[in-house]
């Protein structure tokens, strides 16, 4: 978490910039780098929520399960204390990579656990209300290939309809980001999976360039839709 002094906490922006791979040394990573330092320049203050550096357990539990009559229900301590981290938030990040065209287990379950009944829905007005969110997804496909537009539908359905509208954001947007993999993935006619030939040397260079300059384009546009009045 970036520190920011006490003075300027009650004036400063707060990006909540949720990271989904186990790998600190991953493309995900640093593409969650690139956007703190974006957002930093913006003027946000960073609170870096690393998933599985934290030890975020993605399963359900009878502690968490919604109680339909209850809004106020109390959750787990460690639910509630990313309930706090989510409020503090005036926009969220989440970087992930895409698995079987859905966000990774321990994003889902991020979501299920704390995003739960009395908090981010169940009410006229919801908690998340007014909030902005943007979902950057990696994705092994090849730029080229058909099931990238089937992909960025599935995960705009999913995240954009299915979830932050249900909560009230005022904005939510999908960048997908295919072409992750040194060894882009493709299908062919038959549905069988084909890897490209492994990128290397200044061609791979320009494409992963080429990928941070599109993840940063998401980024930009995110800020841009800030500033345009109601």
């Amino acid at each position: 978490m970036q520190n920011t002094a006490p003075q300027d906490i009650a004036t400063t922006p707060t990006a909540l910039i949720v990271v989904a791979h186990p790998r600190t040394d991953s493309l995900t990573s640093h593409i969650a780098t690139l956007t703190a330092r974006r957002l930093t320049a913006a003027g946000y203050r960073i609170d870096l929520l690393d998933l599985h550096a934290e030890n975020f357990d993605p399963r359900m539990t009878a502690a968490d399960l919604p109680e339909w009559g209850n809004r106020e229900k109390s959750y787990s301590p460690e639910v509630e204390n990313h309930m706090r981290r989510v409020l503090a938030a005036d926009v969220i990040v989440a970087v992930f990579p895409v698995y079987w065209m859905q966000v990774p287990a321990i994003l889902k379950g991020w979501i299920d656990r704390v995003w739960n009944y009395g908090f981010a829905y169940g009410r006229s007005k919801p908690r998340l209300a007014g909030k902005r969110m943007l979902w950057l997804g990696l994705a092994g496909a090849a730029d080229d290939d058909a099931i990238v537009d089937l992909m960025q539908e599935a995960l705009s359905t999913q995240l954009n309809d299915g979830i932050a509208y249900y909560c009230g954001f005022t904005q939510s947007a999908v960048g997908l980001l295919p072409g992750a993999e040194e060894k882009r993935q493709r299908l062919d006619a038959a549905g069988n999976l084909l890897l490209d030939d492994a990128l290397t040397g200044a061609v791979r260079e320009a494409h992963y360039a080429g990928l941070e300059d599109r993840a940063l384009g998401f980024v930009e546009a995110f800020l841009a839709a800030e500033r345009v009045p109601a």
